[in-house]
């Protein structure tokens, strides 16, 4: 099934990503696989790959809102922006929180795409 609104709250070590519409909620989770080599960074192939996965989390969803930390969403935004731009002409909006349950987040994004269509509709002539 394809939903048309998602959340997803990342950090550097876990994702949870929702996927929504008026009804429904799919919960899905990416954790990060940390395999360090001595190899030259080998940590930011790591982040890379559990980024990658992040994205491909999201494939189908029309808008979706990315939460997290500063740094990690700033880490995210510049991976989504550099390797993938079919998955940032999808995100609708960055949001700085901490960690939520999945109802807060859930509630948080349903708030933002209420407020994000009535700021995108256009406005009736009186």
């Amino acid at each position: 099934m394809t939903f048309p609104h998602a959340v997803v709250w990342v950090d550097h070590h876990a994702a949870q990503i929702l996927k929504f519409d008026a009804t429904q909620v799919a919960e899905e989770h990416v954790k990060a696989h940390s395999h360090y080599t001595r190899q030259h960074g080998s940590e930011v192939r790591s982040e890379h790959e559990f980024f990658g996965e992040v994205c491909d989390a999201m494939q189908g969803v029309a808008q979706v809102l990315v939460v997290g930390s500063r740094t990690a969403q700033a880490d995210f935004r510049h991976y989504v922006e550099k390797h993938r731009p079919d998955v940032a002409r999808s995100i609708a909006g960055w949001d700085t929180v901490g960690h939520l349950s999945t109802n807060e987040l859930a509630a948080l994004a349903r708030s933002f795409f209420s407020t994000h269509a009535r700021m995108a509709a256009p406005m009736k002539a009186r």
